[in-house]
C-alpha cells in the first residue's frame, strides 16, 4: 500500500511571490523522489477553472464570491486533492482555505464565522499538512504586481483592502502555528529558496520517520 502523501499550501497577498517559488518546492519535493501533484485555487479541476475565470474577472456579491470560491474548492477536493493523496502523491496548491479567511472573510468583511461555516460543510476535519506564508510590505508587493501584470479585480483593490486581508494571514498563523512557516519575501530570490530547500528536507525527513 502508498504511504498517504502530503497536502502543502502557499499564501500570502497578490504580489508576494508566492508563485515564484511554487516550482521550485516541486523541484525540491522531486529532488527527494516524491511524485508531485501541483495545483491551485480557484481552479485545478475544468469546472474550477471556469469559476476561477468569473471569480477573478467578473463582478457579483460577496456572498456569491465566497460561495463559488468554496464550490470550486469542493470540486478541487473530491476530483484532484484527495485522489492524489490517496495514490500517494504529495499535493502542493497555490491557495486553499486560508485565503477564503484572508480575502472574503477579512479582506472584504464577509467575517471569520460565515466562512467558517462553509469550511465545516466543504471540507471538515480536513487541513493543509503545512502552509508556507509568504509575508512582505505592501509596498513591494504593490510594485510587484503593477510591474509585472494586467490586474485581476482583486490585484485592483486599494491597500486598505490588504493591510485586512495580510491581517486575516496573521490571524490564521495566530489560530494554528505549528502548521504555517514564515517566509520572510522581501528578501532575494536565492535567499528564500536556501530558506524552502532546508525546510522541505527537514519535512521530508519527518514524514519518512513517521511513515517507517
Amino acid at each position: 500500500m502508498n504511504k498517504y502523501g502530503l497536502f502543502l499550501t502557499l499564501e500570502g497577498v497578490d504580489g508576494a511571490g508566492k508563485s515564484t517559488h511554487l516550482s521550485y518546492i516541486q523541484e525540491c519535493l522531486e529532488a527527494h523522489q516524491l511524485s508531485v501533484c501541483v495545483t491551485r485555487e480557484p481552479g485545478g479541476t475544468e469546472l474550477g477553472e471556469t469559476l476561477r475565470e468569473l471569480l477573478l474577472h467578473h463582478s457579483m456579491t460577496l456572498e456569491t464570491e465566497c460561495l463559488l470560491m468554496f464550490a470550486a474548492r469542493h470540486e478541487h477536493i473530491q476530483k484532484v486533492i484527495l485522489p492524489a493523496l490517496r495514490n500517494g502523491q504529495w499535493v502542493l496548491c497555490d491557495r486553499f482555505t486560508d485565503a477564503s479567511f484572508a480575502y472574503q472573510g477579512e479582506g472584504r468583511g464577509l467575517g471569520a464565522e460565515r466562512v467558517s461555516v462553509l469550511e465545516q460543510w466543504v471540507h471538515p476535519g480536513f487541513q493543509p499538512d503545512k502552509t508556507w506564508l509568504f509575508d512582505v510590505p505592501l509596498e513591494i508587493a504593490r510594485q510587484r504586481m503593477t510591474r509585472t501584470r494586467v490586474l485581476d479585480r482583486f490585484e485592483q483593490q486599494d491597500v486598505n483592502f490588504f493591510l485586512r486581508t495580510q491581517q486575516g494571514y496573521y490571524d490564521r498563523v495566530h489560530q494554528d502555528p505549528d502548521r504555517f512557516f514564515m517566509v520572510d519575501a522581501s528578501r532575494s530570490i536565492e535567499e528564500i529558496r536556501q530558506q524552502l530547500q532546508v525546510d522541505v528536507k527537514q519535512l521530508v525527513q519527518q514524514w519518512q520517520q513517521s511513515t517507517s
